[in-house]
């Protein structure tokens, strides 16, 4: 059978099942668990029909040629139920990868934050902050410890666009935060121990994030977590500071 004969050359079903599962190979020789890795996958499937939403959604959807207002009529019911039921898939995709089981989302929990989830925090973060200053982390432990505390406040669903929160947070703040670490950061006179060792983290635009939309969230968190409370107190006296 010729090229054009099979139509368009996309993957079938069995051949994204094919990729899938190769991929699911390669990440677990890699050491990657298989929960962790199916989470990777879904967010990419999910996030894939969700930008094709949006890409549709800015277009003109309006029927080609002039062939009348019924004809018009017709084309824009059409086109509205299709992007309706891509939106649709999206969200069961979603929410196959969020909540499994079904119940974290419908209660609105916050279960305890995946390792994956932390990771995907940490690639976030790493440019943005670099964006500011330069490397001068807090020891991985630590790390883990402030980013597990910080995505105890937001349900799974909510973690898996919280690369994009942070970004749009760091972009609406650049000026002061780049006026809080080049006073208080790396390069700075002021020391990464000590009551502004945050500051010195990566894990400080996530922190800051989280006290500007969930602080009394956050410090219950913190508190559960037994993280020193001056490094919030510290940070905080900074971000008011630098206003």
């Amino acid at each position: 059978m010729s090229g054009a004969d099979e139509g368009r050359q996309w993957p079938d079903e069995i051949s994204v099942d094919n990729a899938r599962t190769t991929l699911l190979q390669l990440l677990a020789r890699a050491g990657v668990p298989a929960d962790d890795a199916g989470q990777l996958i879904g967010l990419l499937e999910a996030g894939a029909l969700a930008l094709a939403h949006e890409e549709l959604s800015g277009r003109d959807l309006s029927a080609p040629g002039d062939k009348g207002e019924a004809y018009e009529s017709g084309w824009l019911d059409g086109a509205g139920d299709l992007l309706a039921e891509l939106g649709a898939v999206t969200e069961r995709t979603l929410l196959r990868v969020v909540s499994p089981e079904g119940e974290h989302e419908a209660a609105g929990q916050r279960p305890r934050a995946r390792r994956m989830e932390v990771e995907r925090t940490q690639v976030a973060l790493t440019p943005l902050y670099l964006s500011f200053t330069e490397v001068s982390e807090l020891d991985p432990e630590a790390t883990e410890e402030v980013l597990t505390a910080v995505l105890a406040t937001m349900t799974p669903r909510q973690r898996a666009r919280y690369a994009g929160r942070l970004t749009e947070f760091a972009e609406y703040h650049r000026a002061r935060l780049g006026r809080l670490f080049a006073t208080f950061g790396a390069g700075s006179a002021i020391t990464v121990h000590g009551r502004f060792s945050l500051v010195h983290s990566a894990t400080s635009i996530a922190v800051l994030e989280r006290l500007a939309a969930e602080p009394r969230a956050l410090r219950e968190e913190w508190d559960a977590a037994e993280l020193p409370p001056a490094w919030l107190d510290g940070l905080t006296t900074a971000w008011d500071s630098a206003s």
